[in-house]
């Protein structure tokens, strides 16, 4: 039997075969499904339609069947088939590479690039040197062969009054040594080194003779160093601001209730013009930084050592 007619098998015009076809009893054929046209023909019926979607069996015959010539795949169709397989090698191919650069990089190296690549969008951040601690908290480091000192008072009831000589702490809450009143520090102008700390309270108690008698005993090249806490004033006499004036003082006189003082004198020898000093702040309500006291005060420098 052999089928050369379009109507009998209900194919599409669009469809080309290259012949009849001739079909065996009893010989089984491949199945197809055939594509319709679109749109479909106008003038076709129902029927045809219908028919023309069946599924029919064709004989395997030279030249017709799949992969022959008669039947071929669209240009369109074969180029994306090829761009699909393209684009899951390609898949495949960077999923191995990055497999690869995990396994043969350093972890150190890995993540040290990674930080880099991160920080291309990040603005760069200047980090400029600490600068170096000086002595006794100078902004400014001290020439050679010279002392560094400094001399802070205290501050209402919490802030401590505080003496530093060459960077060592001589008088302060740390050294548990700092009280309510005078506080004096003796150091010994030729080698650097302290010779005594004392305390002298001038609110309570009889304590400005002892503080007298203290001045007056301080060795030849002896450097004084002195500061207050709290009050310095309500029991000072007057042999002691005498003491203290023939030191160089020029506000012992002026000292008040919880006056804030800081004095430095020398024994045996003079000071150089234009070092600080002395230096006072007066207790005033209306001004004062703390609750009844005055903002603390301070005086640095650096005193030259004796020629040797």
């Amino acid at each position: 039997m052999t089928l050369n007619s379009r109507a009998q098998l209900r194919i599409p015009p669009c469809l080309h075969l290259p012949g009849p076809l001739p079909l065996e009893p009893g010989r089984s054929a491949p199945a197809i499904y055939l594509s319709l046209p679109r749109p479909l023909p106008a003038d076709w019926t129902e029927e045809e339609t219908r028919a023309a979607t069946t599924r029919l069996r064709f004989p395997q015959v030279p030249g017709v069947g799949w992969g022959s010539r008669a039947w071929k795949m669209r240009p369109g169709a074969l180029a994306g088939a090829f761009k699909a397989a393209f684009l899951v090698f390609a898949s495949l191919g960077a999923w191995f590479s990055g497999y690869l650069l995990v396994e043969l990089l350093p972890e150190v190296q890995l993540s040290s690039t990674v930080y880099s690549i991160q920080s291309i969008g990040e603005k760069p951040i200047l980090r400029a040197p600490l600068p170096r601690r000086q002595k006794c908290d100078h902004w400014t480091p001290c020439p050679p062969n010279t002392y560094a000192y400094r001399l802070l008072s205290g501050g209402g009831r919490d802030k401590h009054a505080k003496i530093c000589f060459e960077d060592e702490l001589l008088v302060g809450e740390k050294m548990g040594n700092v009280q309510r009143g005078i506080n004096i520090a003796v150091v010994n102008y030729v080698t650097g080194k302290v010779r005594a700390t004392q305390t002298f309270d001038m609110y309570e108690g009889d304590n400005s003779a002892p503080l007298t008698q203290f001045i007056r005993s301080a060795p030849a090249k002896s450097l004084l160093l002195m500061v207050t806490h709290d009050d310095g004033s309500t029991r000072l006499k007057a042999d002691a601001k005498n003491a203290l004036e023939a030191l160089g003082s020029r506000e012992i006189r002026n000292m008040r209730f919880r006056s804030s003082w800081v004095f430095l004198a020398a024994t045996g020898f003079q000071l150089p013009e234009g070092l600080p000093r002395e230096k006072i702040n007066h207790s005033d309500n209306t001004k004062n930084r703390y609750s009844g006291w005055p903002a603390e005060i301070q005086i640095e420098g650096c005193i030259p050592r004796e020629p040797s």
